[in-house]
């Protein structure tokens, strides 16, 4: 007698995705999902709100292409899975200030290419970010994402009942230079710092779906390990940082105009590629507001 497959969690959410008329298209085996058929300038129904919250947990990062939509039907989409944050540091668009421009060019060249998860420096960083193109280079400027549960899994076990419970402080502190160098600067910064004071997050974070187990310390905006001496947490944050940049536990994603990636910053870092300079990439994010992190 055959033995009957196991219907995994993934073919259950595909099953649902192809219920909508939507296919999936994997780019790794551990993370990407690029979700085909889709018209994001349509309302969206409960139904495929839920199948997509479902695609983005699975995958931890989902992917859209040819979506020709408005600044507000992007607002709109994002706001099916949460309400949206401001960001304090960026430059936002003045008639939606929930979208953050992020532009780069011959005389701003990108400064994202570093392992991170949005906005950790919030006492409750975010849900997910959903970043759209609105004009890329011809070659260049990929994204790349790693899986942040796939990296604690890679963990000799050891290592993992050293990190257990323990906590880590996380700065704002990329964004310090150019407040400084504002008028006022040193009384703005201390405003910021008021309303933002250094949270302190678990390194290895249970995600309140999912409830698994991820690394959760980034290399932007994770500045030490509480209860050890700096060298001793800097050498543990060095060789939790790597853990991001293994091969086997990431995607890439190659723009073009009007493509959108949606990723849950609870599970998974990414690192914007700036191999493109002089050339433009001028991008759009919207912000999902999270929870704190446990």
């Amino acid at each position: 007698m055959t033995a009957q497959p196991i219907e995994t969690n993934a073919t259950n959410v595909m099953a649902r995705a192809a219920a909508q008329g939507w296919g999936i298209n994997l780019l790794s085996p551990v993370i990407g999902a690029e979700v085909l058929g889709i018209d994001l300038s349509q309302t969206m129904t409960p139904e495929q709100v839920s199948v997509l919250r479902e695609i983005l947990l699975e995958w931890k990062v989902m992917f859209f292409r040819d979506q020709d939509i408005t600044t507000q039907q992007h607002l709109d989409f994002s706001k099916n899975f949460g309400p949206l944050e401001i960001h304090p540091f960026g430059l936002n668009d003045p008639d939606y200030p929930e979208v953050l421009f992020i532009t780069h060019d011959e005389n701003n060249k990108g400064k994202e290419n570093i392992w991170h998860s949005d906005v950790t420096w919030r006492e409750a960083p975010s849900l997910g970010s959903v970043l759209r193109a609105r004009e890329v280079p011809e070659v260049g400027g990929d994204t790349l994402f790693a899986d942040m549960y796939a990296a604690y899994d890679g963990l000799p076990e050891a290592m993992k009942e050293k990190i257990e419970g323990r906590m880590a402080r996380h700065d704002f502190y990329p964004f310090k230079p150019g407040i400084l160098a504002a008028p006022d600067g040193e009384k703005i910064l201390k405003q910021m710092e008021e309303k933002y004071p250094n949270p302190w997050h678990p390194i290895v974070r249970t995600h309140p779906e999912t409830g698994r187990k991820g690394l959760y310390v980034n290399i932007a905006f994770t500045v030490e390990v509480e209860g050890m001496d700096e060298k001793e947490g800097r050498a543990l944050l060095d060789f939790l940082y790597r853990q991001a940049t293994v091969p086997e536990y990431q995607c890439r994603f190659r723009w073009e105009d009007n493509s959108i990636a949606f990723w849950d910053n609870r599970s998974c870092q990414h690192y914007a590629a700036s191999d493109y300079w002089p050339h433009q990439r001028r991008m759009e994010r919207v912000t999902i507001i999270g929870d704190q992190p446990r």
